[in-house]
């Protein structure tokens, strides 16, 4: 059985604790933003109402007390000495494996409860309750031994707390993670928007059901809260698509550190006119619409809201502008493809981010890249509301695991082709299929701490290809077989063998080992089947891999 199966097997299992499901109830989410409070209801797929929260509306705390005890360690600066998993307490699987050590982020984001109990921490009692007093926080937080699964909670008060909980920015851009970790259809309907702690706890009115969902933020800082039936892995994979619809993609909050641009960096500028003038500019800030006349005679019209300057150099006059990351990121969009289709620009988006990760030089807090076709080239006017979209959109993410470039016509190894992109987009891709196929060995991950989730199997790889030349005669007699072109062995950290369709990625302990041949075989058929019956029957695609790998 693939990974995904088993997860979902899993998670059906914790739904009906053992027994019938609660009936499943839309899922209610709440927000608290500048006009108000806000309750909507979705199902899998739509909006069906909305209304303003009332006051009586309560929910469980779950897992969500870890965040509060979170936000007091980094606020007040408590040391961070990790969880050591020893293999004694069931509950370590939240955590870690045996003989590993878990961090505070780590922990936040699986949810270990074990890194975040009193018994770890040793925090002093009278310092947390003055700490929360001192903020006029409800006794559920400041006294620290309501502050526990089962404590029920106003809504209304959760967000407000929320709203106002130190260390936001710190867990906003951790819980990116949690999204990141899920299943990859979450973060591929809701891309880095929503940044939340995920909670679990009995329903209300059957104790061998369950309840969840998450509370946290927006990327923007909007408190946000939800809760359905079933478990909180159940409720984002069946919620996510009716979630992308409604959430909003608002400008970050944090929207990443400088970016110093060289414009026009290979273009040498004779001068600078104000926009409608004769005289030439000299070097400052620049506000208002200029036109640049280079030393070639070309010129072009500019737009600047104090963020470019004009400077003298060495080399004569240069333009330079002073950008946060994310609209770095719009105006690469702008200047070397386009807003649409949206699934292409969230694609090049997050490729032009990652670019920036890997390739900026530094200048003190700034980022520093030209603005050059040798490099990525920068509007140098403010970006367009679309542009600003799809980079709000994907605000953070990144790729890990590969180097990234691009271009307009040409696909290539590790390059995204905007042309390519676009047809993907337009035949019905997301954009993180479309980053897949153009960076097989890539990993979707966050700007600050960019993680490869497949360790390649280079090895094992070669090894697939050169059999499967020699079992294609017998393939091609099997019913709905279709060659993979590309796909990619990963390293298997922990559990079962399993393959990622949607990233074309084989998961696998190593090839050394007859056992370990046949699970790669095994798991490649899955792949090759994925669109016939024949790669859902165990059975057959099992004995399938044993006749190519032992006759």
């Amino acid at each position: 059985m693939s990974k995904y199966g088993l997860l979902v097997s899993l998670a059906l299992l914790a739904a009906l604790g053992g027994s019938a499901m609660a009936s499943e109830a839309p899922l209610s989410l709440a927000w608290l933003r500048a006009d108000g409070s806000e309750l909507l209801r979705l199902d899998g797929q739509r909006l069906l109402s909305r209304e303003a929260l009332s006051d009586s509306l309560e929910a469980p705390l779950g897992s969500l007390w870890k965040l509060f005890v979170y936000a007091y360690l980094v606020d007040t600066k408590q040391p961070d000495n990790g969880y050591q998993c020893r293999g004694q307490d069931k509950e370590e699987v939240y955590c870690c494996n045996p003989g590993e050590r878990i961090d505070r982020d780590q922990a936040l984001v699986k949810s270990c409860g074990l890194y975040f109990e009193q018994q770890n921490l040793q925090l002093d009692q009278d310092d947390w309750s003055r700490y929360w007093q001192a903020r006029k926080a409800p006794s559920w937080i400041s006294e620290r031994q309501r502050l526990a699964p089962a404590t029920r909670v106003s809504i209304q008060q959760l967000l407000t707390q929320l709203a106002q909980l130190p260390a936001q920015a710190d867990a906003r851009k951790v819980l990116l993670d949690v999204v990141l970790a899920g299943d990859g259809s979450t973060v591929s309907a809701l891309g880095s928007r929503l940044r939340v702690k995920t909670w679990s706890w009995l329903a209300d009115n059957d104790p061998q059901a369950r309840q969840g969902g998450f509370a946290g933020w927006l990327a923007d800082g909007t408190p946000v809260w939800a809760g359905g039936s079933g478990t909180s892995v159940m409720v984002l994979k069946r919620h996510a698509e009716a979630l992308g619809q409604v959430l909003p993609a608002a400008w970050p909050s944090e929207a990443g550190s400088c970016v110093e641009v060289r414009l026009f960096a290979r273009y040498p500028l004779r001068q600078l006119r104000r926009e409608g003038s004769d005289a030439a500019m000299e070097p400052g800030v620049l506000n208002g619409r200029y036109e640049v006349e280079f030393a070639n005679g070309n010129r072009l019209p500019i737009e600047s809201h104090g963020e470019l300057f004009l400077e003298r150099t060495n080399e004569g006059q240069q333009l330079t502008a002073h950008l946060q990351r994310e609209d770095y990121v719009a105006r690469v969009l702008d200047r070397e493809a386009s807003a649409q289709p949206a699934e292409a620009a969230k694609a090049l988006a997050i490729a032009a981010r990652t670019y920036l990760l890997q390739s900026a030089g530094r200048r003190g807090e700034c980022l520093r890249i030209d603005d050059s076709s040798a490099s990525q080239r920068v509007a140098p006017r403010p970006a367009s509301q679309g542009a600003k979209y799809i980079a709000a959109w994907t605000a953070d993410l990144v790729l890990a695991g590969t180097p990234v470039t691009y271009h307009s016509t040409q696909p290539g190894p590790d390059r995204l082709a905007w042309s390519q992109a676009v047809e993907q987009a337009n035949s019905g891709l997301r954009y993180d299929a479309i980053l897949a196929r153009a960076f097989p060995r890539a990993t979707l991950s966050r700007w600050d701490k960019p993680v490869a989730a497949c360790q390649p199997l280079v090895a094992a790889e070669q090894w697939l290809r050169k059999q499967r030349r020699d079992w294609r005669p017998r393939l091609d007699m099997e019913p709905g077989y279709e060659e993979i072109q590309q796909f990619t062995v990963c390293q298997l950290a922990s559990g079962r063998p399993y393959v990622d369709r949607e990233r074309q990625r084989i998961f696998v302990r190593g090839f050394f080992s007859l056992q370990d041949r046949l699970d790669l075989t095994h798991e490649y058929l899955h792949l090759a089947f994925v669109a016939h019956p024949n790669g859902q029957d165990e059975a057959y695609v099992e004995g399938l891999a044993r006749t190519l790998l032992l006759e």
